[in-house]
């Protein structure tokens, strides 16, 4: 098994594991966001096998520049981990991306690693971090905030209260970042949606960690609200769309 990091210069020949279409939209809006991201000490690892096939990849960052509600100081701060295969997930693959991404966080004087997980879509169960020494710090929502700390005078990680930024949302509102390259096609979606049933929905693209940092939901970087109540925190189809509308106006 061989781990290959992504950076601006072999980008275009490793993709980000999670979109390989250089020509959606998605990939090139992910392109941009990354290209600053790296600057910040952002890192995307891909996990390869003897024959060059992707297995999994990882994408952390230091957690002052993690585009998650958390404060984590002099943490590294995973994004994202994925193993695409069913039974490639017990074979301690994961295992090597964490003990990856531990080692850079070490090499750089960091406190420890820090994620945040969820049994509900589009982020790792918190299992295998349990198993590689991580200790549940905090539960907020269906997100659960989980460290591994080796530093001495560490402070511990916490989120921030996202539930506050929620009630200043009033009307439809859809916020949404290009760190998940899957985010601008579901806007879309949602968007000829909305038109459809006459709906206005104010669509704003969230552009810096300080921003993402104050999202009104864990995940961050994608954000549906109505009246000050969040409706989905990840990206949705347009058919998840029309049943969220459906019952938000008793249709």
């Amino acid at each position: 098994m061989t781990i290959v990091e992504v950076t601006p210069d072999n980008v275009l020949k490793e993709t980000f594991f999670c979109i390989k279409d250089k020509k959606r939209h998605g990939f090139k809006d992910k392109l941009k966001w990354f290209e600053k991201r790296y600057k910040e000490g952002l890192r995307i690892k891909i996990l390869k096998d003897e024959a060059k096939k992707m297995i999994g990849f990882m994408e952390y960052t230091p957690a002052n520049y993690a585009w998650r509600p958390i404060d984590a100081d002099n943490f590294m701060f995973i994004h994202c981990t994925y193993i695409y295969s069913k039974k490639d997930r017990s074979k301690g693959y994961g295992s090597m991306l964490i003990e990856d991404a531990e080692t850079e966080a070490k090499a750089n004087g960091m406190d420890g690693l820090c994620v945040m997980t969820s049994k509900g879509a589009w982020l790792a169960d918190k299992t295998i971090f349990e198993n590689n020494g991580f200790r549940h710090i905090e539960t907020k929502d269906r997100f659960d905030l989980l460290s591994k700390t080796w530093g001495v005078d560490a402070k511990t990680p916490k989120f921030y209260d996202w539930s506050k930024q929620q009630k200043k949302y009033q009307g439809w509102h859809l916020l949404y970042a290009d760190q998940c390259p899957w985010n601008e096609k579901s806007v879309a979606a949602i968007l000829n949606v909305a038109m459809d049933y006459g709906i206005h929905i104010t669509v704003t693209k969230i552009s810096s960690v300080k921003e993402a940092k104050a999202a009104p939901s864990g995940f961050g970087v994608f954000n549906l609200l109505r009246d000050g109540k969040l409706l989905e925190d990840h990206y949705i189809s347009a058919t998840r769309f029309k049943n969220i509308l459906k019952k938000e106006l008793a249709l």
